[in-house]
């Protein structure tokens, strides 16, 4: 065959990756009162209490609210200096998948490329799906743990106030720039200002409609198990292969005092639900925070029965500027990654409480403000601290091993250090962030992905040695940031992870679309023996 004639037939091969993705989308004028995508793998009503949908549809994606990031720059190179030896090497690194929920009930997936140029912090920004998940509200996200580089999916759980929970498969590797072949693969047209990089990967799984009320909290312990919490005064376990609910906790609903009761009492005047859980490390132990109630209720996971009661004191609740005419309910519960402490957020302050459920210290921002969510985070040296977003646009890091019990008095701890603020132009109250730890990526530090509530997303780096030496104390840090994204939408809830290598266009897809089902088969099968 002479050079001319296969230089015809490799015109006419078929692109497997257009063959798999969809076709070129359109801009969506409104938000559709139904609960509805832009595809063939929209959301629809479930009849049943739990259903699996093997549509084999991707996520698609929508220009119709999202905006051109504030200061798009193009990273030159990917320098990136190693603190350790104090050397530079040049380092690829990796690919930032965030997804995002809103009050006007859209999904929005975004991927970031990530640069480092002379101590300056790049990122393309890139969207992968954009669509309708719920019929309202978008409450909470989670994120399945990451699987081997062999399997190359992640499960992802979104709950609102329709009482619905979503689950879908997202593609743990972004979409590579070339085939096996080194020809470009071509990027979808737009008439955005941002690049599209949709997946066929991306797909739903199916909803679970068995709670009666608003989700508030959910969580993956393993790739098998979803824990879902709602207003409804239940915690569900499911099981994700089959969308089956497996196990049932329900906590009482509270006894308040000094309102109307019985026929005489209005609908919504008693609150009451779960407002979010934690569970220990060990997976033994679960603690949960309720509506209404001055208590934190203790689970044992291996009975599924719940295993006791602490009130919150008096002096904890005066500690963390509780009043009188206050709920004293605790908003947010997050354990540490050892399991030695748990530290219960309420509105303006968090406890620290350790393993034996005693209180330790109290955490209180420098300004009287409301604290929205915990995050607990290792250094290098296995030293953890506590970092809580704020609602004046900042994000504060306490070392909690500094609280001596030695005095009875609960000791206040001030802030070691802060990030975020005018400094780094976010003003307006942090509903969620993230701090991803890429030193084994190649990025000397941890990456902070903030999510805002006027819908700015903004990547801030944060390095060991910046929290970790004393002259820092109560100071700034993450000098280090990118440049900000504008989802267009009131961001209520973030999670993210960093995007695995890149797979091979013609055989890599499927592997790991069959490597997901076959990994949970295999866990499920250990937990039923």
């Amino acid at each position: 065959m002479s050079k001319r004639k296969r230089d015809r037939e490799a015109d006419k091969a078929p692109n497997v990756v257009n063959d798999g993705a969809s076709q070129p989308l359109k801009a969506t004028a409104k938000l559709q009162s139904q609960n509805q995508g832009v595809s063939s793998s929209s959301i629809k009503p479930q009849p049943s209490k739990s259903s699996a949908n093997n549509a084999n549809g991707g996520l698609k994606t929508s220009n119709a609210s999202i905006q051109q990031p504030k200061s798009a720059a193009t990273p030159k190179s990917t320098k990136i200096p190693r603190t350790e030896n104090h050397i530079d090497v040049k380092t690829e690194l990796p690919v930032v998948q965030i997804i995002t929920g809103s009050y006007e009930r859209t999904l929005h997936g975004i991927t970031a490329k990530l640069s480092l140029n002379d101590g300056k912090l790049r990122s393309i920004y890139a969207d992968s799906f954009l669509f309708n998940a719920h019929q309202s509200a978008v409450r909470c996200l989670a994120l399945s743990p990451m699987p081997e580089e062999s399997d190359q999916g992640v499960y992802l759980a979104t709950g609102g106030s329709d009482e619905r929970v979503n689950i879908y498969s997202l593609s743990a590797a972004p979409v590579p720039d070339t085939d096996r072949k080194g020809r470009k693969v071509p990027t979808m047209p737009t008439f955005g200002p941002n690049q599209i990089s949709e997946n066929p990967l991306n797909r739903e799984l199916g909803t679970l409609v068995q709670h009666s009320s608003s989700i508030t909290a959910l969580h993956f312990p393993s790739r098998s198990k979803l824990l879902s919490a709602s207003e409804d005064n239940t915690i569900s376990v499911t099981r994700v292969r089959d969308l089956e609910v497996i196990s049932t906790v329900k906590a009482p609903r509270p006894k308040v005092s000094g309102q109307a009761s019985g026929d005489s009492a209005s609908a919504g005047t008693v609150p009451s639900g779960v407002n979010d859980f934690a569970i220990h490390p060990s997976m033994k132990l679960m603690v949960s925070v309720g509506r209404g109630e001055k208590c934190m209720r203790l689970w044992n996971l291996v009975t599924g029965k719940k295993a006791g009661v602490l009130n919150f004191e008096r002096d904890i609740l005066q500690a963390v500027k509780e009043g009188k005419y206050s709920h004293g309910e605790g908003r947010k519960i997050r354990w540490n990654h050892s399991g030695t402490e748990f530290s219960v957020a309420f509105e303006r302050g968090v406890v620290v409480f350790g393993q034996d459920s005693k209180p330790r210290c109290v955490l209180m921002p420098s300004t009287l403000t409301k604290v929205h969510q915990l995050v607990y985070f290792r250094t290098g040296k296995d030293h953890e601290f506590l970092a809580c977003s704020t609602d004046d646009g900042k994000i504060l890091f306490f070392d909690t091993a500094k609280a001596s019990t030695a005095t009875k008095d609960l000791p206040l701890l001030n802030p070691i250090a802060y990030m975020g603020g005018e400094k780094h132009a976010i003003t307006k109250r942090i509903k969620d962030f993230q701090i991803l730890d890429l030193t084994k990526h190649g990025f000397p530090g941890r990456l902070t992905i903030v999510g805002c509530s006027n819908g700015d997303i903004s990547l801030l780096s944060l390095r060991d040695d910046e929290i970790l030496k004393p002259e820092t104390d109560g100071g700034f840090v993450g000098t280090a940031s990118a440049d900000v994204y504008s989802t267009g939408n009131r961001v209520t809830c973030l999670v993210a992870f960093a995007m695995l290598p890149a797979l091979d266009i013609e055989g890599g897809l499927s592997e790991a679309e069959s490597g997901l089902g076959s990994e949970i088969d295999t866990e499920d099968s250990s937990d039923n023996e």
